[in-house]
């Protein structure tokens, strides 16, 4: 981890083993800075090893991701219930940071569908610049009707390389519900594509 992370550490004091998580955590609700940098010592490496197990989060983000997460410990502090254990909901805290990082990468990525298909369609016509400006806005247009759990699972296989088994785990769906969503998306952004090529 590199020297973005370094600001949970600074000015903390040693760390007292024998304060729980969960004060910590009640500590965070009331604005303790130094609660949330004992949180991110003991359960940072623990996040950054689970992104970092993902293949679709980009080595490069990690840190931001990381940071991010524990900064959203902080916010969320006041509304820890209990019902988990601090590290596990932690956990589940850092996994929604990633999906929310994964929705606004598909946006940015969704132009790469099927990316080498697309440009074979595009090739063969006169004016290219026009034609891929019109075609990616329809695959653009073509994903976000689909609903919004349809777009995530196909952002994070199709896009972001996650495994499937993961992507179930992380949407709480099964694995069967998860192909069915990838493969309803499927044709809906070929059908898009082919219902431009008669205009």
């Amino acid at each position: 981890m590199n020297g973005k992370l370094a600001r949970f550490h600074r000015g903390v004091p040693p760390a007292t083993e024998a304060v729980s998580d969960d004060a910590l955590v009640s500590s965070c609700a009331a604005g303790d800075n130094d609660a949330l940098a004992e949180l991110f010592r003991r359960h940072g490496r623990r996040v950054y090893r689970i992104l970092a197990g993902l293949s679709g989060v980009a080595k490069r983000d990690l840190d931001d991701l990381v940071q991010t997460t524990f900064i959203e410990v902080g916010r969320a502090a006041s509304k820890f219930a209990g019902r988990a254990a601090v590290g596990t909901w932690i956990i589940g805290i850092a996994l929604n940071v990633m999906r929310h990082h994964v929705r606004r990468e598909v946006q940015r990525d969704a132009l790469m569908v099927d990316a080498e298909s697309l440009d074979a369609r595009i090739a063969s016509r006169p004016d290219e610049d026009a034609a891929r400006k019109q075609l990616m806005a329809r695959v653009q247009r073509a994903l976000a009707e689909l609903p919004e759990s349809t777009q995530l699972a196909f952002s994070m296989c199709e896009l972001e390389g996650i495994k499937g088994v993961e992507v179930a785990r992380l949407l709480g769906m099964r694995e069967g519900t998860l192909w069915r969503k990838l493969h309803e998306a499927r044709l809906h952004l070929r059908a898009a594509v082919e219902a431009g090529e008669g205009e």
